[in-house]
């Protein structure tokens, strides 16, 4: 069974960074297209940021040049990287990933378990 394992969160003052983490678990044939969701209390679940296995990414637009997504494929690891934080990014963050575990596979949707981001003063 794949897993995904997240790390980084924390809590930052406004305007500091973190780095968050997904580590897939190995012996997994491909992974396509990996991402960050995060949902704050009161709010239905937001699309982050996403990268394709070709290195193109996606955000939404409230975190452009605040955000960078990346990928070691080597790793099965997925980052995002995120400086001038503010209050507002303030959200429990979900990695996921599509996966084909074996070559027989179909493509499934994996997910982290969520680390907790507060940016507070």
């Amino acid at each position: 069974q794949v897993q995904l394992v997240e790390s980084g969160g924390g809590l930052v003052q406004p305007g500091g960074s973190l780095r968050l983490s997904c580590a897939a678990s190995e012996n997994i044939f491909n992974i396509y297209t990996m991402g960050w969701y995060r949902q704050a209390p009161g709010h239905e679940r937001e699309l982050v940021a996403t990268i394709t296995r070709g290195g193109d990414t996606n955000y939404v637009r409230s975190v452009k040049g605040r955000f960078t997504i990346s990928r070691d494929s080597a790793k099965n690891t997925v980052y995002l990287q995120m400086n001038s934080l503010k209050a507002e990014d303030t959200a429990v963050y979900y990695c996921y990933a599509n996966i084909r575990i074996t070559i027989d596979d179909r493509i499934y949707t994996y997910w982290g378990q969520g680390t907790q981001v507060t940016v507070s003063s």
